[in-house]
């Protein structure tokens, strides 16, 4: 910032050693705290959005700025190898929305960070029944028991379809009340932020929609997908706009087929495991 060249800072790492062959994290997206500019959170191919400090970042290199101040990630995708995240967006109140390819999107408060990393490893001791309180603070298990109640649980928005490209999430709204994604539908979605429900589909590409982007100080929205034009959305309709009459089985549809998509990831794994090592599979 502010040179005529770039400066790296550090490289984002997983989180666990599952996947050895890959220790960095390709990032697909980066998001700035508004309300704290010292605070960004990273998010790529992995399932946890990572925040960090910049005031812990030093020139001589002897801080540990590449450390994660905190984790955030779903209590049922940690240990989940097959989703990433591909959008992140800050509202003005610090709450922080993920998007997950092949899955849905979330919103976090501060309060949901996890402190530690959380290693899957963890929640099978847990399952064995072992002491949870021998378990450090942030782990899987002492997040679990926030998770279950459901008083801790981030909020879900569900309905759109992000599986074949990187697809961005944003706050529309003077004060952040909505969430907006595009989808692999060729639709825009709006969801009420607080309890999530969807009260905004709109048709706003032939193939997908990529990104949605909110107007920084007036009620507009871009979007912009596979077509080569920009769209400009403003609230100019006299009559308030009411769902689809098809959205349920449009959204059933996007379900069903994030299912099929995770399953197709998991044949094809197999199959690649059984070309690389045939002579196994016929011995059993």
């Amino acid at each position: 910032m502010r040179t005529r060249s770039a400066t790296e800072l550090f490289t984002c790492l997983c989180v666990d050693d599952l996947k050895g062959y890959r220790p960095y994290v390709p990032l697909n997206a980066i998001a700035i705290d508004p309300r704290n500019p010292n605070l960004f959170a990273v998010g790529g191919m992995d399932k946890f959005a990572q925040l960090y400090d910049i005031r812990k970042y030093k020139w001589d290199g002897s801080s540990d700025f590449g450390q994660p101040a905190c984790y955030f990630c779903p209590q049922h995708l940690i240990g989940n190898e097959d989703t990433g995240i591909t959008g992140l967006s800050f509202s003005d109140q610090s709450e922080l929305l993920v998007s997950y390819g092949d899955e849905f999107i979330y919103l976090f408060t501060q309060s949901m960070g996890l402190r530690n990393p959380p290693f899957p490893s963890s929640s099978f001791m847990v399952s064995m029944g072992s002491d949870s309180s021998k378990v450090e603070p942030g782990s899987i298990a002492s997040s679990s028991s926030m998770d279950l109640d459901g008083k801790n649980a981030p909020q879900v928005y569900m309905g759109h379809r992000n599986c074949e490209t990187v697809k961005g999430v944003s706050f529309f709204g003077p004060r952040c009340e909505y969430v907006s994604s595009g989808s692999d539908c060729g639709r825009i979605f709006i969801w009420k932020k607080r309890g999530g429900e969807l009260i905004r589909v709109m048709e706003a590409d032939k193939d997908v929609v990529n990104c949605t982007e909110p107007h920084p100080h007036t009620m507009a929205l871009a979007s912009s997908g596979f077509e080569y034009d920009i769209k400009i959305w403003t609230p100019k309709a006299i009559e308030r706009a009411t769902l689809p009459t098809n959205i349920g089985q449009v959204c059933l549809f996007h379900s069903v087929c994030i299912e099929i998509h995770i399953l197709k990831n998991l044949l094809i794994a197999f199959d690649l495991m059984a070309w690389l090592d045939p002579v196994i599979y016929e011995i059993r």
